[in-house]
């Protein structure tokens, strides 16, 4: 696996693993399917395993606990996501951030050396490239990127479903009169990843990687609940992209082709990201 060396001298694969979907963020899971999931990853030399405090409030931390190893405890990272729920103690190895703007970045990393900031970057969400991962790159600061698959649109399988009214509904880019856009998106990556024999989502993900492949400075968060999605993401890292298949994906998705915003105003609002420099 493809290393990422971080501040604090935190090395982990390239590519991390999101665990919301393992507690209810996208529907029903089981936990046993989750374990082996967890189990794959690691097995893959996939280190780096996201998760947050209210991700299934507590029980998304204590699956990962079930699934580590003693084998797995040296080499695991574990990111935790914080402060949505209160009266817990840890210790910490590095301070991350999530969804602030430079500013903040900058304000934060004065008082403390951060480690790494999460913030979500994609081929349909490009708006850190302004001034986040700019001020990053300046401050040594490595970046975990999710939504590199947009909430399973760029996964290339993704079709409108019952469920998506109560996971998926609320975001503008799956709304009608967006979503048939952002469709047609997909089949044109669709044209370039068949030209390279991968699939969409192993194209968006290595989109991801190379923007970090010279700095050695950007983790792709895949989120996944079945082994099978992680053998994907895997095999996502070995394909290198030319500059040629970057040119062409630039044309496929060039950078404000996307319809709607990634969230509904009332909740962009809430974000220090959009507001300081984050925007599509």
């Amino acid at each position: 696996m493809e290393q990422r060396t971080f501040a604090a001298d935190i090395c982990v694969g390239a590519v991390g693993l999101g665990c919301a979907g393992m507690s209810g963020a996208y529907g029903r899971s089981a936990d046993e399917q989750s374990i082996a999931t967890l189990r794959n990853a690691l097995d893959a030399w996939i280190t780096f395993i996201d998760t947050a405090d209210h991700y299934g409030m507590g029980h998304n931390e204590t699956l990962i606990g079930q699934a580590l190893r003693p084998a797995d405890r040296d080499r695991a990272v574990v990111s935790v996501k914080f402060g949505a729920l209160f009266g817990v103690d840890g210790s910490v190895r590095g301070i991350g951030l999530s969804e602030v703007g430079a500013e903040t970045i900058r304000r934060a990393h004065a008082v403390h050396p951060i480690t790494d900031v999460q913030i979500e970057y994609s081929l349909f969400s490009r708006g850190v490239e302004d001034e986040i991962l700019p001020t990053c790159r300046e401050l040594g600061i490595g970046v975990t990127a999710y939504g590199v698959l947009a909430q399973g649109m760029l996964t290339g399988t993704w079709r409108p479903s019952a469920g998506d009214a109560r996971h998926r509904g609320h975001l503008p880019r799956f709304a009608a009169g967006n979503i048939e856009t952002n469709l047609a998106l997909v089949e044109r990556l669709r044209e370039v990843a068949t030209s390279r024999s991968a699939t969409v989502a192993q194209l968006a993900i290595a989109w991801v990687l190379a923007q970090g492949r010279v700095h050695q400075d950007i983790v792709a968060l895949v989120g996944a609940s079945r082994p099978h999605s992680v053998t994907e993401a895997v095999d996502a890292v070995g394909l290198r992209l030319t500059e040629d298949d970057l040119d062409a994906i630039e044309q496929a998705v060039p950078r404000g082709a996307v319809a709607g915003e990634r969230y509904a105003p009332a909740l962009l609002a809430l974000l220090d990201s959009e507001r300081t420099g984050g925007r599509h």
